[in-house]
């Protein structure tokens, strides 16, 4: 028997919500939420660089008031990468004063996305810029050599990524590039040549105005000094080719937007640090080939599922090898995508091996 049965009914205890003893908040802190705010006050600013987890970004593009600032990324963005051309959408303090730091709280969706790997058999993409439109993708004619293969990586990455491909052979003064070019013959590919002393800043400058152009090139080609001579506010450092290996030396360490002025308009260089090799790890093999143009369109008579390798029955381009109908690269040019899509081959049988 209880207490409770003690009592008469007259005696029964009242009990309220007053009774309720509330533990106190030590903290005194909002509960957690997974809604986050709507951010409607956010701006769009594009993302010019990236430096230790800092992102400087440009606010109020085209605007009367355009200047930039520096941001760093929401607690909710931390596994989501935010490159150089992205469109970011930031609060916060965004006057860009000495010591304000602004906010991003989400990117925009992205027109194109220029990737690479560390080598083919690498499937982690590392994203080299956003949203840009032209690869201009810069070789030296002599010192260091130029590398077929090397541009063939950048025409396909580029075309993956949706991207047209523009080239620049510089130094022509020490050597003749016309060897060099004739890899690229039926290649739907815009050419310019610069030599010491004359550089067609005005030439390329034109293919730049409304576009946002992502330089590329292995280290002590003249990238940078081309960045600078039609950029003269990039400041971009410099570098010379080592006499000894035969290579550049990476000059420029991170990858950055700058806005080009020409007499036609203006538009973006997006200058990135020089490499020496580009994995495709993260293209789709079916996307190598489109960067072959005129291999291309011979293979459209090969049997379905062909794989254009050299023992491949009844392949079109095989066959126009052995008829010499590929012209005078013709060899050296499916030998290059043979390599390529020989190199892809093995990486999809070994994926697919349990």
């Amino acid at each position: 028997m209880s207490w409770l049965d003690d009592l008469d009914d007259d005696d029964e205890p009242e009990f309220d919500e007053a009774d309720v003893r509330v533990r106190p908040n030590p903290k005194a802190n909002r509960p957690r939420t997974k809604r986050r705010p709507a951010h409607a006050d956010a701006q769009i600013a594009r993302v010019l660089g990236v430096d230790r987890g800092r992102y400087t970004v440009l606010i109020g593009e085209d605007g009367d008031d355009e200047h930039p600032a520096l941001a760093a990324r929401a607690r909710e963005l931390r596994k989501t990468p935010i490159v150089t051309g992205d469109r970011a959408r930031v609060v916060g303090d965004t006057s860009g004063d000495e010591g304000t730091l602004a906010r991003i709280v989400g990117i925009e969706e992205r027109s194109s996305l220029l990737r690479r790997s560390a080598d083919d058999t690498d499937q982690v993409e590392r994203i080299v810029v956003a949203n840009a439109d032209q690869m201009l993708i810069v070789v030296a004619a002599a010192d260091p050599e130029p590398r077929e293969r090397l541009v063939d990586r950048y025409l396909i990455a580029a075309l993956d990524a949706g991207i047209r491909p523009l080239l620049v052979v510089t130094k022509t003064d020490l050597a003749d590039p016309t060897e060099f070019l004739g890899h690229f013959e039926g290649i739907d590919l815009t050419v310019f040549t610069s030599a010491r002393g004359d550089m067609p800043t005005d030439e390329i400058g034109a293919a730049l105005v409304g576009h946002s152009t992502v330089f590329v090139g292995h280290s002590g080609v003249g990238k940078s000094t081309l960045v600078n001579a039609l950029v003269p506010t990039a400041q971009r450092a410099t570098g010379h080719v080592n006499v000894v290996t035969g290579r550049g030396r990476h000059t420029s360490s991170s990858t950055v937007s700058l806005r080009y002025r020409g007499a036609g308009g203006a538009g973006w260089v997006i200058d990135t640090p020089g490499v020496r090799s580009f994995g495709l790890g993260h293209v789709d093999p079916a996307n190598i080939l489109r960067a072959f143009t005129d291999l291309d369109e011979v293979a459209q008579d090969c049997p379905r599922g062909c794989t254009h390798l050299p023992d491949a029955p009844d392949c079109a381009l095989n066959e126009a090898l052995d008829e010499d109908r590929l012209g005078p690269r013709g060899a050296e040019r499916l030998d290059s995508l043979q390599r390529l899509l020989e190199t892809f081959g093995d990486r999809t049988r070994r994926d697919a091996t349990p």
